[in-house]
């Protein structure tokens, strides 16, 4: 997959994390962004590591994948900073 569609994916999974966390966050969409892309890279790196299979292409499984990492990031963003 290429860079940019890492980016692409990183910013879905990011808005997606955000709306699934409950509660009110208080960083900006750049956070966010930027947040959505670690989570992607996150977890596609997880997910092949654990055996989920690897991530190729824009589908749904990579974005589930990467919706994953990016919560995890959102949810110890939030722990560490509140």
């Amino acid at each position: 997959m290429g860079i940019i569609s890492w980016i692409i994916l990183g910013l879905v999974a990011g808005a997606l994390a955000r709306w699934l966390m409950p509660g009110e966050d208080k960083m900006g969409w750049i956070m966010t962004m930027v947040l959505g892309i670690a989570g992607a890279f996150a977890g596609g790196f997880i997910g092949s590591f654990v055996g989920l299979g690897s991530v190729s292409g824009f589908n749904f499984a990579t974005i589930i994948t990467s919706t994953v990492g990016a919560f995890i990031l959102l949810f110890a963003y939030n722990k560490f900073v509140k």
